[in-house]
């Protein structure tokens, strides 16, 4: 699990302290592993408790073991030296790391029970992705539907009921325009799972059902910037594929006489 991870599932329980000390390590992540915890403290300009407490409300046992981590996360990262190739192939490794270790049973159990599900992209690519399930999900009798511009999304938050299901594919998690949409989600009570690169966000802090794809993004010589975006794509497939053996396992529970 990486630190943005970390805070969207913890982000709850922090205040204004740790929120300005993570401001800090995020943008210093080369320096912070090698800062012994009263360096880090002087630096942000906290008490040495502050940093303790922060790390043991991320999880950790103390701060060594939160240093150690922040070494490791240093280690992972770093596009600046790696070509293209290198950034992608190392964005998919990382999704599929992040893959093995999250559990998709509740996410599959939201969809199972759904009456409707709608979802929606924020972009041309998050679009393709949403088409990209759609399709996927009809082979099981799921029928997605897929709403293509924000009014969109905005008429039909209007006719949606706590039974219904939305899925938001977000590249940054972090477009505005669609909050005021995201925050009705939330007063209705609205079951929503988020879509997003492996980063801090907005929109996976508002929602306990999170999926990431990591995804970096990388200058070529006149400036334009190049995000890499396939892992966004495995996520997907992978959703899916959790939910067939979902169905698969709900199937031999009631041949076996097990309450599903």
């Amino acid at each position: 699990m990486k630190i943005e991870e970390l805070i969207n599932k913890h982000y709850n329980q922090l205040n204004e302290t740790d929120l300005h000390i993570l401001k800090y390590i995020l943008n210093n992540k080369s320096e912070c592993h090698k800062l012994g915890i009263n360096s880090l403290a002087e630096k942000c300009n906290v008490s040495r408790s502050s940093i303790l407490r922060l790390a043991q409300k991320l999880g950790f046992s103390g701060y060594s073991e939160f240093r150690v981590f922040l070494k490791w996360q240093e280690q992972e990262g770093g596009n600046s030296d790696k070509s293209q190739v290198e950034i992608l192939r190392n964005d998919i490794l990382e999704t599929l790391k992040y893959i093995k270790k999250k559990d998709f049973s509740e996410i599959c159990k939201l969809i199972h029970h759904a009456q409707r599900i709608f979802i929606y992209g924020t972009g041309t690519a998050q679009l393709d992705c949403a088409f990209e399930l759609q399709r996927m999900f009809l082979a099981v009798q799921k029928y997605l539907h897929v709403i293509q511009a924000q009014t969109e999304l905005e008429m039909v938050i209007k006719d949606l009921t706590i039974n219904d299901l939305v899925i938001i594919i977000s590249f940054s998690g972090d477009t505005p325009t669609i909050f005021p949409a995201i925050q009705s989600l939330v007063a209705k009570g609205i079951p929503f799972i988020s879509v997003t690169n492996l980063k801090n966000n907005h929109l996976a802090r508002m929602t306990p059902f999170n999926l990431y794809a990591n995804s970096s993004s990388n200058e070529l010589s006149d400036d334009t910037k190049l995000n890499t975006f396939a892992s966004f794509f495995i996520i997907g497939e992978m959703l899916f594929s959790h939910y067939v053996d979902y169905l698969k396992q709900l199937q031999n529970e009631e041949k076996n006489g097990e309450q599903p």
